[in-house]
């Protein structure tokens, strides 16, 4: 057996193997005497097949089976024993394979197509700088999460006629009346002009409405089609609103009552510590969307920055085969640029976490920690009814999807302890801003 490996450029390199017969013609053999002992065929007593028969009858495909394991095993071997660093999967080259004659064996060439990972430079110094955004939670913040809290924990009555925050229940009707669908319909998510369409209303009354037309913004529009049972819905089409009931909500007063509620019991005792809370609640859940910000901001910084040579061809070649029937041509050449920015900052992330393996470590225990504070996170106060089956609940999740679910938890570890490397060694740069300007910096950016 002869194998070469012809490097094209960086990214870019084909191997070629050579097998002779006796690299492979005494285990197609041995298989030939072992399909003579287990073949049951008319005309020859059980496991008294003879070899010449079986060669004639099978010959070939023993032939192409054994070549086959013998080219995978070896070109597995080369690539691990020579620390080849490749991309996708190696790719034969066809119009080689389509030529070999399979009828007359002696001598056979196989050429491979590889994408080779590129060496490439990282740079992750104090020149490099990124603006990390502090949300000021101005009075203007809290007098709207105080208003929503108040809304939220208040308590809900039917009304006669319909006013702005009011919640509007009832039936969509199509104009042909074959859709009818019950639907929930906050008027404040209606647009200002389609308010005065929707307030003033009582039972069974009726308006007509296009969905396109009425909402203030796409996340209300979603949220309405998404009551939808029925696909036949047509946000552009004209249906017919007919009230069923009116739903009002009185807001819910500021005492120990709505404290206990939001906070747990006597998690507060008075008014200053609620505000003060509150106000801490919001940083936390801004600091979580800022730190969200900085982190993408710096992915796409150092993927921006950093070159990268790829093998673009054979990437979209091995796209479409590996994924043969279910992508197309056109989609991976629309899809192709996110493909590899995602593919870039893993490179990255890769060679961050390899040249600090000695600080940056993700260990067993460390996916099992990290695995229960998410549970604990979705569970909420219902985690403290869980009490010692935190433990197999968390590795009983972790052994899910046959393994996957380890894979992404322990990703998502490295992901955030490469992070944390990284913003150590850039400049990074807090900039204060309101809501409405770090809204306008998600996005510009």
């Amino acid at each position: 057996m002869d194998i070469t490996l012809n490097k094209k450029d960086s990214a870019n390199a084909s191997i070629k193997i050579i097998l002779n017969e006796a690299d492979y013609q005494p285990n197609v053999e041995q298989k030939i005497k072992e399909y003579g002992k287990k073949a049951n065929i008319k005309g020859f007593r059980p496991g008294k097949v003879p070899a010449t028969y079986i060669k004639k009858m099978y010959g070939k495909s023993i032939l192409v089976e054994e070549i086959n394991q013998l080219l995978t095993k070896s070109l597995n071997d080369y690539i691990k024993e020579n620390d080849l660093q490749i991309l996708g999967e190696p790719l034969p080259n066809q119009e080689k394979a389509e030529a070999i004659d399979w009828d007359h064996p002696k001598e056979f060439e196989f050429e491979y197509d590889l994408g080779l990972v590129d060496e490439f430079e990282l740079k992750l110094d104090d020149k490099l700088k990124i603006d990390k955004y502090i949300i000021e939670v101005d009075k203007k913040v809290m007098k709207e999460t105080m208003d929503n809290l108040k809304q939220q924990y208040g308590e809900t009555e039917s009304v006669v006629e319909s006013a702005d925050e009011d919640t509007l229940e009832g039936n969509i009707i199509s104009s042909d009346e074959k859709l009818q669908e019950k639907v929930v319909l906050p008027i404040a998510d209606l647009n200002k002009k389609s308010q005065k369409k929707f307030t003033g209303l009582k039972n069974e009354d009726e308006v007509k409405f296009v969905i396109d037309d009425i909402f203030e913004t796409d996340e209300a529009k979603s949220r309405f089609l998404g009551q939808q049972a029925s696909s036949d819905v047509q946000p552009d089409a004209e249906y017919t609103f007919k009230v069923t009931e009116i739903k009002r909500t009185k807001p819910a007063e500021i005492n120990q009552e709505l404290f206990d509620k939001v906070f747990g019991k006597d998690a507060v005792k008075s008014e200053e510590e609620f505000d003060a809370k509150i106000k801490e609640t919001i940083s936390e859940n801004y600091n979580r969307e800022t730190e969200n910000l900085l982190n993408r901001d710096l992915q796409n910084t150092l993927v921006e920055k950093t070159k990268i040579d790829l093998p673009d061809e054979f990437l979209k070649k091995w796209l479409l085969l590996s994924n043969q029937g279910k992508i197309t041509q056109e989609q991976i050449d629309k899809e192709y640029d996110l493909y590899t920015k995602d593919l870039r900052w893993n490179l990255i992330k890769n060679k961050v976490a390899e040249d600090n393996k000695e600080e940056i470590k993700v260990e067993h225990e460390d996916v099992i920690n990290h695995t229960k504070e998410l549970i604990k996170q979705q569970l909420g106060g219902m985690v403290e009814q869980m009490g010692d089956s935190l433990d197999s609940f968390a590795n009983n999740y972790l052994q899910g999807e046959k393994g996957e679910n380890y894979r992404k938890v322990f990703e998502e570890l490295l992901n955030l302890k490469v992070m944390e490397h990284v913003k150590s060694k850039v400049s990074i740069k807090e900039k204060k801003v309101d809501l409405d300007g770090f809204k306008k910096a998600v996005e510009k950016n």
